[in-house]
């Protein structure tokens, strides 16, 4: 068996490349990937006069294809990333999801919306999800020992991409008169941005050696034991209830969350009172909250357990929803909006170390990326949902109450969701 601990012997290292390297790189891809939560300061400058003057439904489209696709991204890239290994997905999904990006830097007015769809939503987000999965299953291989953590971590990176987009975004967009009138060209610097980060990190990925281990380490958490030998396939997964209640609460979670992360900038602006600088920074700094949510969860998931983690976080999610738009305080709202994006990150970050300890981590990629068909779901009804009901008054009570809702009665599910029995597909444990 190969080993590795965290401080490796040079046999070890001879023999195993350095995962906390891979990490590294898994950082790097999902720090590019993350930009696309910084969509909501495009939205803003796309719905000025002097730019395209579009509809805020309008403005949400490119950002809900995006999202739309990253389920098929990520089924694929699951399936593929299980047969043929992880770089080779890594290093596809990255130069789909940039070339994309790029592509949309070519719309010059509203009647290019399509070149915006097709670059940003259905290219750049295909990619995003074919890229997206691979870290997140990867990772935990190479951490059987802090499975919770490491995944946090890696999606954690996909949260603070938006930290660095948003305000750079907005400063190029504000200094240039021509960036006003034509906010897309920043997409051209942007994707050659993400390309090169994005071939950096998946250029590191590979599968740990056959019999790896962590040495003195052991594959369980108190409160999350794991039996042996419990690897479920795709298809054992999806004829239990479970995967469908998983993916339920994920998509609760989804819902209630892109709904303010796709309105942020001018929700903040319309409730708060927030400038447009002033708003951009906020959709910045939220992403630390919603990267670190991603962390922060997810380790705390091992400590309490997955279920009262996921409890947590729909209650916590809901009552903020329901609060924030009577939010006419700027400190308040800043406080409630982080608590949103940390719920809204939490749930990324719980989620693949639960699937993992439901169904075993071989086939990972596969169900994982099956599963984020939630994302997919809640990235279109979220927006769709949230600007509806806002609508033309500027309606934020009403569309954010129903929202926080949701969150809330999504609650109950975690009560009933209980790992399922390697005996009840017809699996036996080793």
């Amino acid at each position: 068996m190969a080993h590795l601990s965290d401080t490796p012997t040079s046999t070890s290292t001879s023999r195993t490349p350095n995962r906390w390297l891979i990490l590294i790189g898994g950082l790097l891809v999902q720090l590019a990937l993350g930009a696309v939560y910084a969509w909501s300061t495009f939205a803003k400058a796309l719905q000025s006069e002097e730019s395209f003057g579009l509809s805020p439904m309008v403005a949400a489209v490119p950002f809900e294809v995006a999202i739309g696709m990253i389920f098929v991204g990520s089924f694929l890239g699951g399936r593929i990333q299980d047969k043929r290994g992880p770089r080779i997905v890594g290093l596809a999904g990255v130069v789909l999801y940039a070339l994309g990006i790029i592509l949309a830097s070519f719309a010059r007015s509203a009647d290019d919306l399509w070149l915006l769809i097709l670059g940003y939503g259905v290219i750049g987000g295909f990619g995003l999800g074919l890229a997206y999965i691979v870290p997140i299953a990867l990772l935990q291989k190479w951490f059987p020992d802090k499975r919770g953590l490491i995944t946090g971590i890696a999606v954690g990176g996909f949260g603070f991409g938006a930290v660095i987009t948003s305000p750079v975004a907005q400063a190029m967009i504000s200094g240039s008169a021509d960036y006003q009138q034509f906010p897309t060209k920043v997409f051209l610097w942007l994707g050659i941005a993400y390309l090169v980060a994005g071939l950096l990190g998946a250029s590191t990925f590979v599968n740990p050696p056959a019999g790896y281990t962590v040495a003195g380490a052991k594959d369980e958490t108190p409160t999350q034991k794991v039996t042996p030998g419990r690897d479920f396939t795709q298809a054992e997964a999806l004829r239990t209830p479970q995967w469908y209640l998983l993916t339920a609460i994920l998509a609760i979670a989804v819902i209630g969350g892109i709904s303010l992360v796709s309105q942020a900038a001018s929700t903040a602006s319309g409730v708060a009172g927030f400038s447009p600088a002033a708003a951009a920074t906020l959709v910045g700094v939220m992403g630390l909250f919603n990267g670190g949510g991603r962390m922060g969860w997810a380790a705390l998931s091992d400590k309490i357990g997955r279920m009262p983690s996921f409890i947590g976080i729909l209650v916590i999610l809901g009552v903020c929803l329901i609060l924030i738009p009577r939010a006419t305080n700027p400190a308040l709202f800043y406080v409630l909006a982080a608590l949103i994006y940390l719920c809204y990150g939490g749930a990324f970050g719980t989620m693949p170390s639960t699937a993992g300890d439901f169904f075993g981590l071989k086939n990972a990629g596969s169900i994982y990326g099956l599963m984020l068909i939630a994302w997919s779901i809640g990235g279109v009804v979220g927006p769709l949902l949230i600007s509806a009901l806002i609508g033309t008054e500027g309606n934020y009570v009403r569309a954010y109450t129903v929202v926080g809702i949701i969150a809330l009665v999504g609650a109950v599910l975690p009560f009933i969701t209980k790992r399922p029995k390697a005996t009840s597909v017809g699996h036996s444990p080793a």
